[in-house]
């Protein structure tokens, strides 16, 4: 099943291959700012659909991550990782993360939110 996701003027979009189970809200200093609500893909779950022209991208700390937002609106809409399950990077296995604030036409009322504590892990 195909979810579509658009930014706040659908400059950026993309879908994802499937609806998220759970989703993850992080406590870091950037996600607390920024207010998502975070999906995690394999990159073949993802598929940007606007021109990547429309993604800007902010790095900090290590630089290992890659926080895309749209060009136009300025909303958060996708991050490029390594895989964290372990606690340690693994760029051998990258990770989508994506904003499920923006999916389209999806009730994220009904999927469970779990919190986990950013500001003290990174």
């Amino acid at each position: 099943m195909i979810i579509k996701a658009s930014c706040h003027c659908r400059a950026t979009t993309f879908e994802v291959s499937q609806a998220p189970q759970t989703v993850t809200q992080c406590t870091c200093s950037f996600c607390s700012k920024r207010g998502s609500l975070w999906a995690y893909y394999t990159p073949s779950q993802f598929k940007l659909t606007s021109p990547p022209k429309n993604v800007s991208f902010y790095q900090w700390g290590s630089r290992a991550v890659k926080h895309g937002f749209c060009a136009t609106c300025g909303c958060g809409t996708f991050t490029e990782t390594p895989d964290w399950s372990t606690g340690e990077a693994d760029f051998d296995n990258p990770k989508i993360s994506v904003n499920s604030r923006l999916l389209d036409d999806f009730d994220l009322d009904k999927v469970e939110v779990v919190v986990i504590d950013g500001r003290n892990l990174w």
